[in-house]
């Protein structure tokens, strides 16, 4: 299986070295760059940053055109899934740079009488950005707008599955950077390794847990610290008192946005037994509505990125019809279009692969529950999710199953929106991701938050706690014990 999907050929050289030799020069040249940036004033970070946002703009069509050949998406979900998220990204950035660059004071305690502190936000240095194939073009971008904020150097290696959206990501990027503040080297996943053996200062990784470990094992080597985006399965629970018709079209949208390529879709639905009925009923309208009475016909579907993970997901939905899971809708595939349609299954076994692995696929389970302490019971039995669902018409319910599960995100009586609130974080915990992204904490992310104290006096605070030990070093440290 694994050899029917060809890794676009390595383009990394253009000086005539080797890939290693270009990566290492890049690195380099980079890293002999870095102080510059690091020097860089708010005005020079706007003016990147504008700039950016021109040239995503003037390449929309050239954007759609690419992502559409990697794998069919229709260009309304392109303008507002891929571009809209970068430019509003880096208009959020514009808005609070000042401030987030502006060292922010800190309260001094009345046993430091006589100083002061701050934090100080500075550049991490070299960053390292590893961006996946499922959105191709924001996911690396809306990084980025994070560590020119935050004043970094940083190269790009985004996915060899999706190679035309690569292109248009290296010419956006080449006309406005040059390769010694920001680049984009492409190839297949040796040129990842070959990266991951460099010494940087951050890295930021968007992809599966498995190869999240593999990443977290290379910063390992030298201290680097990482951000890791990775995935799971992303429950839905939608219970007795929920508003069925509302939760349906909300959750097809999350659902089939990017055939299931999402890593925040709803993966899979926990529903009130009472309501499971309905819910498929309306369900199945609902994917007619969207997409036609034949899905494979419709323009506003895209397609599965490859063949490889074609056949991961058809291995999967053939995997729980064999043990026991009733196909409500769709089920059909077509190898040759790398298409699966919209669809729904109930009577899925637990021990299926579709419950243990991420679908990552336009594939949805549906479980019942008869109480919400079962429903929580599933959940906690499993990974914590990078986000989870709640369809509720009943505070008491929604605090409840907020309180007793752990997810990356949560959205309440909505799906994937919680995504594009730039004062949110966004980020995993455990084996979704570890660290977060987007606005002010994305450009954390990106920076050291270093901790500056300033002593006003030619004396100390500390000082009658110096050598030798005597009684009034006694004396001194019982007062602070007692009082503070």
């Amino acid at each position: 299986m694994e050899t029917l999907v060809k890794s676009a050929p390595i383009q990394v050289p253009v000086t005539g070295n080797s890939p290693v030799e270009e990566l290492r020069r890049l690195f380099e040249l980079q890293s002999a760059h870095k102080q510059h940036v690091r020097l860089s004033t708010v005005r020079d970070r706007r003016n990147k940053l504008k700039a950016l946002r021109d040239a995503v703009l003037a390449h929309r069509e050239e954007i759609q055109k690419a992502i559409y050949n990697d794998f069919r998406k229709p260009a309304a979900e392109v303008d507002y899934a891929e571009i809209y998220p970068s430019v509003s990204e880096i208009r959020h950035a514009l808005e609070n740079i000042e401030d987030w660059m502006a060292p922010r004071e800190v309260d001094t305690p009345l046993l430091y009488l006589g100083t002061v502190s701050e934090v100080v936000m500075e550049p991490k240095g070299n960053c390292l950005i590893l961006s996946p194939w499922n959105y191709p073009f924001q996911l690396p971008l809306c990084q980025l707008v994070s560590s020119i904020a935050a004043g970094n150097v940083a190269i790009i290696k985004p996915s060899e599955f999706t190679p035309h959206t690569a292109a248009i990501l290296k010419k956006v990027i080449s006309t406005v950077f040059s390769e010694n503040e920001v680049a984009v080297v492409e190839g297949d996943h040796t040129v990842s390794a070959e990266l991951l053996k460099l010494k940087w200062d951050h890295i930021h990784f968007t992809g599966s847990p498995a190869v999240g470990k593999i990443v977290m094992r290379a910063a390992a080597e030298h201290l680097s610290t990482i951000t890791l985006e990775l995935g799971g399965k992303s429950p839905v629970v939608v219970d007795e008192t929920a508003n069925i018709k509302a939760a349906v079209k909300k959750i097809a949208w999350g659902k089939f946005l990017n055939e299931g390529q999402t890593c925040i879709a709803p993966d899979y639905i926990l529903v009130a037994e009472n309501r499971k009925e309905e819910f498929v009923k309306l369900m199945r309208e609902r994917i007619t509505e969207c997409f036609g009475a034949e899905p494979r016909q419709s323009p506003d579907l895209c397609r599965i990125v490859n063949r490889k993970h074609f056949y991961r997901i058809q291995g999967l939905l053939d995997d729980a019809v064999a043990k026991g899971a009733q196909i409500e809708a769709g089920g059909k595939v077509d190898e040759n279009e790398n298409y699966i349609a919209p669809t729904i299954l109930t009577y899925v076994s637990e021990d299926a692969l579709i419950m243990k692995e991420e679908i990552f696929g336009p594939l949805l389970p549906i479980i019942t529950f008869k109480t919400l302490d079962e429903a929580i019971g599933f959940i906690n039995r499993r990974e914590k999710p990078l986000a989870m669902y709640i369809f509720s018409e009943k505070n008491k319910n929604q605090e409840k199953l907020v309180r007793e599960t752990s997810a990356g995100g949560t959205c309440i009586n909505d799906t994937m929106v919680h995504i594009s609130q730039p004062n949110l974080p966004f980020g995993g915990v455990n084996n979704s991701g570890i660290g977060k992204s987007s606005g002010h904490y994305g450009f954390k992310e990106f920076s050291n938050e270093r901790a500056v104290l300033k002593q006003l006096t030619r004396s100390s605070s500390a000082a009658t706690l110096y050598p030798p030990y005597g009684n009034l070093v006694r004396r001194v440290v019982n007062l602070m014990l007692k009082y503070f």
